[in-house]
């Protein structure tokens, strides 16, 4: 209804007195000042400025809407002054499991943002298989999964350690069927486990089944059963490496990237790195349980 242009004028006529100084101020003539004022009192069918006062002043019309029209004038410079800001306005969509999202990570990221504000970060956690079937289907421009190998288009890869754990207080004597702590179907440690102890010829059940690392962790330091994690995962939990299902195979770190260069490439390259400190020194298994 009301034209920003026209309130701008009569705001200008009515803080200055003056159809003159407000035609100055506005860079303007007087004639075309007096124009915008008549269109916006022909919209709102009323008065809005005493010519007839000397200096000039709002009519009683006039004083009921200088207030909206002040605030009116406000929010379009804000909206305005948000609009010439690109801070935010590119969005860069990041994949990874959640053990993975610590705080050397995070680090990288706000170092990233702070020195990128046209840029956003979404950062989304999960399991590795189904970031990995996203950032296929292109939901994600950089990934990370743990895989049991790398794919050839892979940007970085480190090995994973893993481990069986169990309750820091258990004993090394599992009942058969042996009770798993285990993510939900479709994870990848998950499968690892049933492979391993079928190939040993015992049987297993799943006792708790848990859609984060954390849940995980708490439901086997708790002795609800054993599970294969990743060794630098379990540092300071309450769990011990278990011995009787033998040594297990490491898994694969592996970091991907759409775009191979640019502010990019240069954020895939920091975060390499913080996975490669990641890998280079985990905890002893004799160690991984306090």
């Amino acid at each position: 209804m009301f034209d920003p242009r026209l309130l701008r004028a009569f705001v200008t006529i009515a803080d200055t007195g003056s159809f003159t100084v407000a035609a100055d101020r506005l860079h303007m003539t007087q004639s075309t000042i007096s124009q915008q004022l008549g269109r916006l009192e022909q919209s709102v069918g009323q008065g809005l400025i005493d010519r007839t006062a000397r200096p000039v002043r709002p009519t009683p019309a006039g004083e009921r809407l200088l207030g909206p029209a002040r605030r009116i004038l406000s929010l379009q410079r804000d909206a305005a002054a948000m609009l010439s800001d690109p801070v935010g306005t590119s969005v860069l969509r990041i994949g990874l499991p959640e053990d993975i999202a610590t705080v050397p990570m995070m680090s990288v990221f706000a170092r990233f943002a702070a020195g990128h504000r046209e840029m956003r970060l979404d950062v989304t956690t999960g399991l590795s298989r189904d970031i990995a079937r996203r950032y296929q289907g292109g939901d994600f421009d950089i990934a990370i999964v743990k895989e049991p190998a790398s794919q050839a288009d892979h940007r970085a890869s480190f090995p994973e350690p893993m481990a069986w754990f169990q309750a820091a207080d258990a004993g090394d004597d599992w009942p058969d069927p042996i009770p798993l702590v285990a993510f939900p179907p479709g994870a990848l440690y998950r499968d690892a486990m049933f492979e391993r102890i079928e190939g040993m010829g015992r049987r297993w059940y799943i006792a708790f089944t848990g859609s984060s690392l954390d849940s995980v962790a708490v439901a086997v330091a708790t002795g609800m059963g054993l599970s294969l994690l990743p060794v630098a995962a379990m540092a300071g939990r309450s769990v011990r490496p278990y011995q009787g299902l033998g040594a297990a195979s490491a898994m694969a770190i592996s970091l991907y990237a759409w775009e191979g260069c640019g502010p990019i490439a240069d954020l895939t390259a920091v975060m390499a790195t913080v996975l490669a400190e990641r890998t280079a020194t985990p905890p002893p298994l004799d160690q991984a349980a306090t």
